[in-house]
């Protein structure tokens, strides 16, 4: 750890992804390097529990809403890639020389994308609510439930246990799945409140409830990240489930650091002896063809080429599974340990192109825009709304997006919310609000609203970058529009100002003059803390109830404090 720390702080100097940092801490450490990594058994056994944590954290942000919203799509996309690069990577292993069976070894370990990266590089842009990543992990389950039967059967098959055997084990995960996720969606919500009044008890709760179902399915057979898995989906309807997520975050960020250190000591370039063309062809295949793949199946199936281009951007990278799967082979003799460690150098290599990749997608997407109708359907529409022309226009109805809703109601005047999440865009159109669902990142749809016609604009968007895209593109549409946008930093601030934004909301320091100026009302006034008390609780209160973030018109209209 202290070693990584160190290539750490030289990859932060250097402006460099620390996913990089970390791989090449095992590299460096393993046997091609210093040599110094030892207990390796223990060292497998944490990177296991780092994978486990981060499955069980995406389980909590997927509410089974978002597979029978995105089911079918998640199930074609996930399915089609896996056909596609499957047959596209046995070809080119057959004309590269490579046997029959080692290629199809090698087309199927390149098909699998990988869900710890892709998962981990969602959750630290905060997109896990945005519509490509719902798409991305749909397509990651049907990916990884694919690998796991591949993974279980072959075994079975090998050791002629026969098709029996392994419905046998399958039919004992659904069993132990459905009384799982049926246990606890009739009595963890009956619960919530006595689970909530104790933070440290909650977090207790949380990791025995997901280690125990990670054990469950480790005892039937299956992996202990599968079962991690459920039990994160089986907590996520509990309102406090992004608190659980948020306290297990740094438990498994250390983890998980263990398990990139561990890939990049596993490469072992003496058995890559004359497959250095093969690993160039492979990592071509990955990272240009998966995408090319899933941009395709998206776009057929009506998405727009934005949404088709971010979620095939995740894919561009070999999975964990993949080197689980040619583990396999090479214990089975049917794969050699050349194939192996060249699907590991892929692996790493495609992780470290698709991470950068990633990390500069905005920039890609704009460069590249014009040349993506192709994969775009004329009908693509992804479920948007007609909303007419508004004088007040809201980007993102999360967090202080919750206090501009009451404020647009109270000044009675027409109003419109976009949000990238589908789930608030469908609570608030049941309220009778007009809400539409949209990127702010995507300068054509920011065309499209009616720019002409809006007086005020407000963008509670995190990210600097896009609300200096929104700036401009109103700015030049409505020159007369006031615009406000959310900064984090005073340097994000001064960038809103000079790109002609007329206020910048930095909540940290609005929050301490607004307490400063309550603690000067309340040392003239001692009954003003009660009354403010009291408010300041129904306010809470009703928050609350829409899990903190999640905005209900219903709720704001019954408060009648003031913003």
């Amino acid at each position: 750890m202290v070693f990584a720390a160190v290539v750490s702080a030289v990859m932060r100097l250097l402006k460099q992804p620390l996913i990089v940092a970390y791989i090449a801490a095992g590299l460096i450490a393993g046997p091609l390097g210093l040599n110094f990594l030892r207990s390796s058994e223990n060292l497998e056994l944490f990177a296991k529990m780092g994978v486990a944590f981060l499955l069980f954290t995406v389980g909590l942000n997927l509410n089974p809403k978002i597979i029978k919203e995105h089911g079918k799509a998640a199930f074609l996309t996930g399915l089609g890639q896996v056909v596609i690069t499957s047959a596209a990577g046995y070809l080119v292993s057959r004309l590269l020389g490579f046997g029959t069976v080692p290629s199809l070894y090698l087309g199927i370990g390149l098909c699998f994308s990988s869900t710890i990266i892709i998962l981990k590089q969602i959750s630290d842009k905060g997109d896990l609510d945005a519509l490509y990543a719902r798409l991305a992990m749909g397509f990651l389950l049907v990916q990884d439930l694919v690998a796991i039967l591949l993974i279980f059967s072959i075994p079975a098959l090998s050791a002629d246990g026969g098709i029996g055997g392994v419905s046998l084990l399958l039919l004992e995960g659904l069993g132990a799945a459905a009384a799982g996720l049926t246990l606890s969606w009739w009595l963890l919500p009956k619960i919530n409140q006595f689970l909530s009044r104790s933070q440290e008890f909650l977090l207790l709760f949380a990791i025995a409830w997901g280690t125990g179902f990670a054990a469950l399915f480790h005892t039937l057979g299956f992996s202990l990240e599968s079962g991690a898995l459920l039990g994160g989906v089986s907590l996520a309807v509990l309102a406090s489930r992004r608190e659980i997520a948020s306290r297990l975050t740094p438990i498994r960020d250390f983890f998980l650091v263990l398990f990139f250190i561990l890939l990049g000591a596993g490469i072992s370039f003496s058995d890559l002896s004359g497959l250095w063309g093969a690993a160039i062809a492979f990592i071509v295949l990955v990272v240009v063809g998966n995408p090319l793949i899933l941009m395709a199946v998206t776009g057929a199936l009506g998405f727009t080429k934005r949404t088709s281009f971010l979620t095939a951007m995740t894919a561009g990278q070999v999975s964990e599974f993949s080197l689980i799967l040619m583990a396999l082979g090479v214990s089975l003799g049917q794969v050699g340990a050349g194939e192996s460690s060249l699907v590991t150098l892929v692996a790493v290599i495609t992780i470290l192109i698709s991470t950068y990749l990633f990390q500069n997608v905005e920039k890609l997407y704009r460069i590249s825009a014009p040349f993506l109708k192709v994969f775009e359907r004329k009908s693509a529409h992804e479920g948007r709304v007609s909303a007419p022309p508004a004088s007040f226009i809201l980007f993102g109805a999360n967090r202080i997006g919750f206090d501009f809703i009451r404020t647009f109601r109270k000044l009675k005047l027409p109003f419109l919310i976009v949000d990238h999440d589908p789930d608030i865009i469908a609570a608030l159109q049941k309220e009778g609000m007009h809400a539409e669902y949209g990127d702010a990142d995507d300068a054509e749809f920011l065309r499209s609203l009616h720019l002409a016609s809006a007086e005020r604009v407000v963008s509670t968007v995190p990210d600097v970058t896009t609300n200096l895209l929104i700036t401009d593109v109103v700015k030049s549409a409505n020159p007369r529009a006031t615009v406000m946008a959310v900064a984090h930093t005073i340097e994000d601030a001064h960038k809103l100002y000079d790109a002609g934004a007329d206020y910048v909301i930095m909540p940290h320091f609005l929050g301490g003059q607004h307490a400063a100026h309550l603690l000067e009302r309340g040392h003239a006034d001692p009954s003003y803390f009660s009354k403010l008390k009291q408010e300041h609780r129904a306010y809470l209160s009703a928050r609350q109830m829409l899990g903190h973030e999640h905005p209900s018109a219903r709720n704001y209209h019954q408060q009648n404090h003031r913003v």
